[in-house]
């Protein structure tokens, strides 16, 4: 907006001023002076700002799938772990034992087909039991397969490289199996998250820049992108959760602090005015416009969005329509103006 020159409101008729060593005429009595601009839509971003907080996106709560003892464990909250690294182990005694036992088995299986193979070339043995004794080979060796599977089971590693953020068990406790006992989480997949309302979603779009403010880091702002937005909206606020990735996550943030998440929506068309030249009595808000006759007029107006010191008027005002911005003092419906300067937005 160009700038506007400044306009007394002193009374009118005063003492005409000196312009190069000659006097201006003086103004009629009736005269009224304003300043002006011309109300025109122009395309304006709305800038927003939502609270919401750091969360990470990849947490892993780790589970036991047997029972037994815990005979290892010696990570703690906080700890880095590798990917790959074992975690916990559980007493194996057991189903060590008992895949001893089926490995055993299996053989035995094994060299008994082997002889009926050899057998049946001589008619020593008939085509059922050679089927039976490859069955019996087959049910030994997934049987190993079973427990091989099972005494992995035993121990437990670390999915990806990242940091322990919950220790729920201790060496010597007994557990039964899908209890949970440790929650690794990758400190590279921490993202804000803020609901957004319904208003607002549709100019918002995936991979639109923002400004992340951490509270609790002295308030530092750092910038990021919206990384997805959710489909649906929650009932009561008719608000969508947004997450938001960090181009650079900074150090000291952490999965629970508080942010506020500024980002500006997509320009759209509005008819913009400043904020001095809104006027409000009993029946609502207006402004004061200079018709064709070259006199002030009260216009009734509804308005939508504040921006610094602009306002939007959603109804009541047409684009080119002069707008007064100062001079109000005295003014009224129908009374002669003359504006000093008028402007565009």
């Amino acid at each position: 907006m160009l700038p506007i020159a400044g306009c007394s409101d002193a009374p009118f008729g005063s003492k005409p001023s000196a312009n190069d060593g000659q006097s201006k005429p003086s103004r009629p009595a009736s005269e009224h002076l304003v300043t002006t601009i011309t109300a025109e839509r122009a395309s304006v971003a709305v800038p927003h700002e939502r609270p919401g907080s750091l969360r990470l996106r990849r947490l892993v709560r780790l589970h036991s799938q047997e029972e037994g003892r815990i005979t290892e464990l010696q990570v703690f909250e906080g700890d880095e772990v590798a990917p790959g690294q074992t975690l916990i182990r559980l007493e194996d005694d057991l189903l060590r034992a008992e895949l001893d036992a089926a490995r055993a088995t299996a053989a035995q299986e094994r060299l008994d087909l082997k002889r009926l193979e050899g057998l049946a070339g001589r008619g020593g043995a008939s085509e059922d039991e050679i089927a039976q004794a490859r069955t019996a080979v087959a049910v030994a060796e997934a049987q190993v397969r079973v427990l091989e599977t099972r005494l992995a089971f035993t121990e437990i590693s670390a999915p990806f490289a990242g940091l322990v953020t919950a220790r729920l068990a201790e060496p010597g406790d007994f557990v039964t199996k899908n209890t949970h006992l440790l929650s690794i989480a990758d400190p590279a997949s921490l993202i804000a998250e803020v609901l957004v309302s319904e208003l607002v979603l549709p100019q918002l779009s995936v991979g639109d820049p923002v400004q992340i403010r951490i509270d609790a880091l002295g308030g530092l702002i750092v910038p990021g992108r919206i990384l997805r937005i959710h489909p649906t909206l929650s009932e009561t606020g008719r608000q969508a959760m947004v997450e938001i990735a960090f181009d650079q996550i900074p150090a000291g943030a952490r999965d629970g602090q508080f942010v506020r998440v500024r980002f500006e929506s997509r320009g759209i068309p509005r008819l913009m005015v400043p904020f001095r030249a809104l006027r409000q009595d009993r029946d609502g808000p207006f402004v004061w416009i200079i018709d064709e006759a070259g006199e002030a007029q009260r216009q009734p107006v509804e308005i939508g969005v504040r921006i610094t010191d602009q306002v939007e008027i959603v109804d009541g005002l047409e684009p080119g329509t002069q707008v007064i911005t100062r001079g109000f003092l005295g003014l009224a419906a129908g009374k002669e103006v003359r504006a000093i300067e008028t402007s565009r937005l």
